[in-house]
């Protein structure tokens, strides 16, 4: 596997970020919501904590090569 067997903070960043975009722009979501869920960043922070987003990391080395890994794997090992 390329790089850290876990996800960094980068990369959470990056998910969070796309998806509370997802969510705010009326995409469905994916977990029941509760009184403390209210905005988009606190939803998407859930739904990745729980892993239930569908989602490929692909991580790139300098010399073009490519490794894409289930989001899953990444939650597993943390």
């Amino acid at each position: 596997m390329i790089g850290p067997s876990k996800l960094t903070r980068f990369e959470r960043a990056r998910i969070v970020g796309a998806r509370a975009l997802q969510i705010s722009m009326g995409a469905p979501i994916l977990i029941e919501l509760s009184e403390k869920l209210t905005s988009p960043i606190d939803i998407a922070i859930k739904e990745l904590e729980i892993g239930i987003l569908p989602i490929t990391i692909r991580r790139t080395l300098p010399d073009g090569t490519y490794q894409d890994i289930p989001l899953k794997w990444l939650l597993e090992e943390s």
